[in-house]
């Protein structure tokens, strides 16, 4: 009887609904559209500022990533942008939303 209370909770166990996988928090970045010359692909500009380790002084790097760009981004626009798989040889990034519109 033990046996069969045993089995029955195991098959219950094994047929109840599987959650699904939590994936990973994607990382975001926040940039401006330097180039939209690509079909459905911009070249997103991505301002930081860094500490010097000698003068103490913040220094600004720019880090460029090429995103696919669904929402039709133009020059000057400020993007958000989140890490995707590999869409070819140079994209790793999705835009996901227009911030702010470039000034005409």
């Amino acid at each position: 009887m033990a046996e069969n209370q045993e089995n029955i909770e195991s098959a219950n166990a094994a047929a109840a609904p599987v959650a699904a996988k939590s994936r990973a928090n994607r990382s975001q970045k926040v940039g401006t559209v330097a180039s939209d010359k690509m079909t459905k692909t911009v070249v997103v500009r991505v301002d930081r500022l860094v500490r010097h380790p000698k003068y103490r002084r913040y220094v600004r790097r720019t880090s460029k990533f090429m995103a696919h760009d669904e929402l039709g981004a133009t020059v000057g626009d400020k993007v958000r942008i989140v890490e995707t798989r590999p869409l070819s040889a140079r994209k790793r990034w999705r835009v996901i939303e227009i911030v702010q519109k470039a000034a005409k």
